[in-house]
């Protein structure tokens, strides 16, 4: 099918809750659909605020709760194993039950968790109460992606997943300094009291504008069994597997540069924390901004595969200086380059990380919940696997950062290539 932009069958919307048009139409329509937009943001920017707003608060953590830092930063891992496991799991009950109910289950039991863990009076209940806070919080990134699939196909799939971008693309930007401003008139564990807020209010949206978007003829019968099967045959299909393999290879790019880069910046090029906060934030605009190039100028213009192409291109090409830089092949660079190839990485993510996704979905309108939670746990585990393997020569160079990223992207443009094989035209290129 040719990419025509129209969007897909809305199907059932619960009378509690209103549909959800997010183009065209009224004004009154068109107000609705940016709140969900707004909503669906919120949902895929509740993991990145989970996470980035404690990290300035672990210190504080190590000492009031008397647990070495080791064991503290098992509060970190812990939610992020959460929220690769819990895709896995909501995505297929989203399937069978619909996507509003685990959804909501999913945020009542965020809410719990996080509650929890501003009381935790030991370490070992904070690790396992944010493991809890990870499963719940899982629910809103792999839902927000079904309920996009099953609203639109085509173009505008891949223009909404740009908008998104730009909403959830900010909280990783701010949510350290909220981190920061909370500890300034409370201790570690108001953190915990804004996230349970926060929470609470997203779950009140989702359950008064979010409707019901996965009609009950489309959902699929069935127990744990039949999920996995579902998940055999998404994985069999091999273009969605290309397209999960280089999306999650270049995420694996992105959490080797969010690891590495405070140790580089600061460590390796002697820049000050501040320096570091505006590189940070420079860089994750690039990546919105990309994003919105992609959605707003490119899409519709030029095929998903090309701009794909062009973004897994640009990250290898980027990889390539930044390990040329950072292994002495010019002689001694300073922060400015590496900052540059660093920036010209990022932004490239904007043209990636949508269009992957996008064209993953767009073969799986019959599993939308099951191939998001593919999506996101590959995401999250290549990108777990890859992060701890930037430090592996010690703490005075930055060449291992660059290997890193060199080979995911090496891999990811290889995945691209010989799974989704994009020249081809009809049915296998773009899966429908």
């Amino acid at each position: 099918m040719p990419e025509s932009g129209q969007k897909t069958t809305q199907g059932h919307i619960s009378e509690s809750a209103p549909a959800a048009p997010a183009t065209g139409g009224t004004p009154a329509a068109r107000s609705v659909g940016l709140l969900v937009t707004l909503v669906l943001g919120g949902l895929t920017a509740l993991p990145p605020l989970s996470m980035d707003m404690y990290l300035p608060a672990l210190p504080e953590v190590t000492g009031a709760l008397h647990a070495p830092a080791a064991t503290v930063q098992l509060t970190l891992t812990a939610c992020l194993a959460g929220m690769a496991l819990g895709q896995l799991v909501v995505g297929p009950m989203s399937d069978k039950w619909g996507r509003r109910r685990p959804l909501l289950a999913g945020m009542v039991v965020y809410v719990l968790a996080t509650a929890v863990c501003a009381f935790a009076p030991t370490a070992e209940l904070l690790i396992g109460f944010r493991l809890l806070q990870g499963l719940a919080g899982a629910a809103g990134i792999v839902i927000a992606r079904a309920v996009v699939r099953d609203l639109y196909d085509g173009v505008e799939m891949a223009r909404f997943f740009s908008t998104l971008m730009l909403i959830s693309g900010v909280a990783p930007i701010i949510a350290p300094l909220i981190g920061g401003q909370i500890l300034r008139i409370t201790d570690w564990r108001g953190v915990f009291h804004v996230l349970t807020v926060i929470g609470i209010l997203l779950t009140f949206v989702v359950w008064r504008f979010l409707g019901e978007t996965l009609p009950p003829e489309r959902r699929h019968e069935g127990g744990v069994g039949d999920a996995l099967r579902t998940m055999r045959g998404l994985l069999a299909d091999r273009v969605f597997t290309g397209y999960m393999l280089a999306g999650g290879l270049a995420f694996a790019a992105l959490f080797a540069y969010i690891s590495a880069s405070p140790f580089v910046v600061q460590e390796i090029y002697g820049a000050s924390p501040q320096t570091f906060s505006l590189l940070f934030g420079l860089n994750s605009i690039g990546l919105v901004a990309v994003g919105q190039i992609n959605g707003k100028l490119l899409v519709g213009r030029v095929s998903l595969d090309k701009a794909l192409g062009w973004g897994l291109g640009i990250i290898l090409l980027a990889a390539l200086a930044l390990l040329l830089m950072t292994s002495g092949v010019f002689g001694e660079v300073g922060l400015v380059p590496v900052a540059a190839g660093l920036f010209v990485l990022m932004s490239a993510m904007g043209l990636a990380m949508p269009n992957t996704n996008a064209q993953a979905l767009m073969r799986t309108p019959h599993a939308a919940g099951s191939a998001s939670a593919l999506l996101g746990t590959s995401s999250f585990l290549v990108g777990a696997i890859a992060s701890p393997l930037v430090g592996i020569a010690g703490e005075h160079t930055a060449v291992p950062m660059a290997v890193v990223q060199l080979t995911c992207a090496v891999l990811s443009l290889a995945c691209f290539l010989g799974l989704c094989r994009p020249w081809r035209s009809g049915k296998e290129a773009t899966g429908v």
